[in-house]
């Protein structure tokens, strides 16, 4: 009698379980096709053809072999080649030693800037690659640039 009791319970949970991720699944369909027609209509790719587009001279610095302790700074250059003016909100590195520091006033389409980043290698040994994600009202919102190199023991 037992075993037919916890039989029945734990099908009733399985069927349960399984409607509700049937349901999920429903849901999430449904507002992704939601969000695929909202991203489509005119007033989307008007915006997107009117975004500023920051284009960099050079996504990657390799800055060679250094010895623990030096700092590294490499300015990364970039153009807003897009047709309206370019507004980085924060440029956050992967890791403490790095340093950035970014433009705060816009870039009008047309006009250069630069993203100077400052690499401290302090208590680092062996390849780096230190990431700097530019967020910016751009399509897509964010840019990634590298800083890379190997960093040797002091003798």
């Amino acid at each position: 009698m037992k075993k037919a009791i916890l039989s029945i319970l734990a099908a009733g949970i399985l069927l349960s379980a399984c409607n509700q991720s049937a349901k999920t699944a429903q849901s999430a369909d449904s507002s992704a096709t939601q969000t695929a027609v909202g991203a489509s209509g005119s007033t989307g790719s008007a915006t997107q053809a009117n975004a500023p587009v920051m284009n960099f001279d050079k996504s990657s610095y390799d800055f060679g072999k250094i010895t623990r302790g030096d700092k590294v700074t490499y300015n990364f250059k970039f153009t807003n080649t897009g047709k309206s003016p370019l507004i980085i909100t924060s440029a956050v590195a992967s890791c403490g030693c790095t340093t950035p520091n970014w433009p705060k006033t816009p870039i009008t389409p047309g006009q250069s800037g630069q993203i100077t980043v400052v690499f401290n290698s302090t208590g680092k040994v062996g390849l780096q690659d230190k990431m700097v994600t530019i967020t910016a009202n751009t399509n897509p919102a964010q840019t990634v640039v590298h800083l890379v190199g190997e960093v040797l023991e002091k003798k």
